[in-house]
């Protein structure tokens, strides 16, 4: 493990923890393929690195939304072209032709966007792979179920020309994660996807990868299957709803620990305020160290004041507001006039509780968010380490 002595903190990304969590995830149901989705930088944990690792765990397929990472992570994966990248995000004047050649699997929602794709299949002298999208409930990409026919009949046309290979159909679902009448909706939308591949199926495209589940609907929705599940929230240790299940309750690992190495030690006196705003000022004598992170990095202003850091098995709450690039902690008194922690001291923001620290769970209840962004907003100066 290699540290930035330049950087005076690091975010510790465990590959092991992520075999750990593909291989629970797989006991959902292991006859089914896996996408390992790494959009967004696999969610703040390094795009090529977790695909990489990945890969080594037996996975095939990586799921990544935009079509400008996409070629990323190709090139990053030049080494294993079996490699199966799904994207559906790109703007209508994208590189069709280079994501062609680049063997990446395209969604289409409509037919118009399909009829591009052909186009771009035709001056690239390659067949496009493509997945055709359905909107059953999301609100997002895909055709809408009465509206079908259209992507269907642009589909078979690209298809009987050999401009394009119709390889997958697939949609997503908008309150997987949910009880009560988010059940209900889930239920509609199988219903919709169900009736969305028979019509396919009844245009001549058999043997689809068919895709509707990401870790919500693997984890509680087994009629939403079918042939692919996307690995997301879930694969990297963290719940998708921590009020319906929490993390160790799934049986999960957070893979990602983020610390920092204080950059100074204090002493306030009692009276003295902390941060803008002098919303928090000290009750007594005590000791103040700072941690170099801050908004600009991904910690979340909106915890300020509610959320702690732990070193040596013990807890420290934050203070003050939360600044651009660091925030404060309140030490204590300390003993023999010493404070806690000296400066250097390396602290813990979160990762698996183990040590006392706080999880991405606890910070997304302190900023009123989800654990998603959590992690996902950590900027990427902040050095990745894996171990």
């Amino acid at each position: 493990m290699s540290m930035n002595t330049d950087f005076p903190a690091r975010a510790i990304i465990d590959r092991s923890a992520l075999g750990k969590n593909l291989q629970e995830l797989r006991k959902c149901n292991p006859n089914i393929q896996v996408m390992a989705v790494v959009k967004a930088n696999a969610y703040g944990h390094g795009g090529a690195q977790i695909a990489r690792a990945a890969l080594e765990f037996g996975v095939k397929w990586f799921g990544v939304a935009q079509l400008a990472e996409a070629l990323q992570l190709r090139q990053a994966l030049k080494d294993f072209p079996a490699a199966r990248i799904f994207t559906w995000i790109f703007s209508p004047d994208a590189d069709l032709e280079t994501a062609i050649k680049a063997n990446l699997d395209i969604a289409v929602s409509n037919a118009e966007t399909l009829l591009r794709v052909a186009s771009a299949a035709r001056a690239a002298g390659k067949k496009a792979r493509v997945h055709l999208a359905v909107d059953t409930g999301m609100g997002r990409e895909g055709a809408l179920p009465k509206n079908l026919a259209p992507l269907l009949s642009a589909a078979e046309m690209a298809a009987d020309e050999g401009t394009v290979e119709v390889s997958g159909i697939w949609s997503h679902l908008a309150r997987g994660d949910e009880n009560g009448v988010g059940e209900q909706a889930t239920v509609k939308q199988l219903a919709d996807f169900q009736m969305a591949c028979e019509a396919a199926e009844r245009r001549g495209f058999t043997g689809l990868v068919r895709h509707l589940s990401a870790s919500s609907g693997l984890l509680w929705h087994p009629p939403a299957h079918f042939d692919l599940a996307r690995y997301g929230i879930a694969m990297y240790g963290l719940t998708p709803n921590p009020s319906r299940a929490t993390t160790a309750s799934l049986q999960l690992t957070p893979i990602m620990r983020l610390e920092a190495d204080l950059i100074s030690v204090k002493k306030l006196p009692a009276g003295h305020p902390v941060s803008y705003g002098g919303t928090w000022v000290a009750p007594h004598d005590t000791y103040i160290g700072i941690v170099p992170l801050g908004y600009a990095d991904g910690i979340d202003r909106h915890a300020s004041g509610k959320i702690w850091v732990a070193a040596n098995g013990e807890r420290y709450p934050q203070v003050g507001r939360i600044c651009m690039d660091q925030f404060m902690v309140d030490l204590g008194c300390g003993k023999d006039g010493n404070p806690p922690l000296p400066v250097g001291a390396t602290v813990r923001l979160w990762g698996d509780g183990s040590q006392g620290e706080p999880t991405a769970d606890d910070w997304a209840k302190a900023a009123e968010t989800i654990n998603y962004t959590i992690v996902t907003d950590l900027n990427p100066r902040v050095p990745r380490v894996y171990i």
